[in-house]
């Protein structure tokens, strides 16, 4: 299947500064990507090439078969939604969403259909006579959107769309478009520094760090099987253990010896392991195992439906943190409290090798 947006060996440079660097990318239609990653990592700086608001250094771009690289914006076929909403103030919301369709020659009663249609797709029928200024900031997003999808674009560019709302607003808006993009089946971009809402909203996440792509994969691939170090650290909570291999057989944790995860560390290396909290689980009637390892519950922080266990990891120098996320029906039956001295299993099938930086 070939790709709607292709994007090959884009670099972009401000200056002296190198915002990107060879970024390529495949994305198909009817895609949902997200481009993730900290603030300076090149996300929205990769959106703006491909909309056509900062041109490309060199590479190139392709949509839908057409070179669109050195096109100007409104030469291009995209909607696009900002963080900061982006509606004209002295414009009432249908003549928001009418400007577009009229500058693309539309009749005013087709305009006024199109208008209708899509302030229903959004859930607000009768805001059309209203400004801007009468809308919460949830709802002048949603006419945002509509304002960008009435125009029937092949791809729709979302910048940072949610983050300036509540979190209760922000989630249901989340939901909104998940279910909108699914039912006109538009290859949608979003770039989002929020790891929870790429992690519940991409069909593929494009992990971004210092202008290059660290890993591209599903939700469940990004979380499960990180590429790197920082991929690792950035999306969900990641504990990183220092270690050193002492044999074929055994790796060392402090002055804790434990069976090896992997078959091809060499003696002598150093390494670090990397463990999700909900990978690391408290042993039974705190009994010792090969591959347990003795910690501190120094404190216990509710989070819910499970809780998380900071522990201080024993015979490490320096000293070192772990957490442990415990559902609330086991911490019950292991009766686990703050200052406890407990074991911990590592299990072998959940641990990451990060060779020692």
């Amino acid at each position: 299947m070939s790709a709607y947006l292709q994007i090959d060996n884009i670099c972009k440079h401000f200056g002296q500064f190198t915002a990107l660097k060879n970024i390529s990318l495949d994305i198909h239609k009817g895609e949902f990507i997200c481009f993730l990653g900290p603030s300076g990592c090149g996300k929205t700086t990769l959106l703006r090439a491909i909309a056509g608001m900062d041109i490309a250094s060199s590479g190139r771009i392709t949509q839908d078969g057409k070179d669109t690289t050195f096109l100007a914006p409104e030469k291009r076929d995209f909607g696009i939604v900002f963080q900061s909403y982006a509606l004209f103030p002295n414009l009432t919301v249908s003549e928001n969403i009418a400007l577009g369709l009229r500058n693309q020659g539309k009749s005013h009663r087709a305009a006024n259909d199109i208008v209708t249609h899509w302030l229903e797709l959004v859930g607000l029928p009768n805001s059309g006579h209203k400004f801007p200024s009468q809308l919460s900031g949830g709802q002048q997003q949603r006419i945002a959107l509509a304002r960008a999808l009435a125009l029937s674009p092949g791809l729709l560019l979302l910048d940072e769309p949610l983050s300036a709302l509540d979190a209760k607003v922000r989630t249901h808006l989340r939901d909104e478009i998940c279910r909108l993009q699914r039912q006109l089946g538009i290859t949608t971009i979003m770039v989002t520094h929020d790891q929870e809402e790429a992690l519940a909203m991409a069909d593929r996440i494009v992990v971004m760090n210092h202008g290059v792509i660290e890993q591209v994969g599903t939700p469940e691939e990004i979380y499960q099987n990180p590429a790197s170090r920082f991929v690792a650290e950035f999306v969900g909570s990641m504990n990183f253990i220092d270690a050193s291999v002492v044999s074929n057989e055994k790796i060392r944790i402090g002055e804790t010896l434990l069976p090896t995860p992997e078959n091809t560390l060499q003696r002598g290396q150093r390494i670090e392991l990397g463990l999700r909290p909900e990978d690391i689980h408290f042993t039974e009637n705190n009994m010792k195992s090969d591959s347990s390892i003795p910690v501190q519950v120094e404190d216990l922080e509710f989070q819910g439906t499970y809780v998380r266990a900071n522990c201080r990891l024993q015979n490490c120098n320096p000293a070192k943190n772990i957490k442990v996320d415990v559902p609330i029906r086991e911490l019950r039956r292991l009766a686990i409290q703050e200052g406890h001295y407990l074991f911990v299993n590592i299990t072998k099938q959940y641990t990451h090798i990060f060779h020692a930086q």
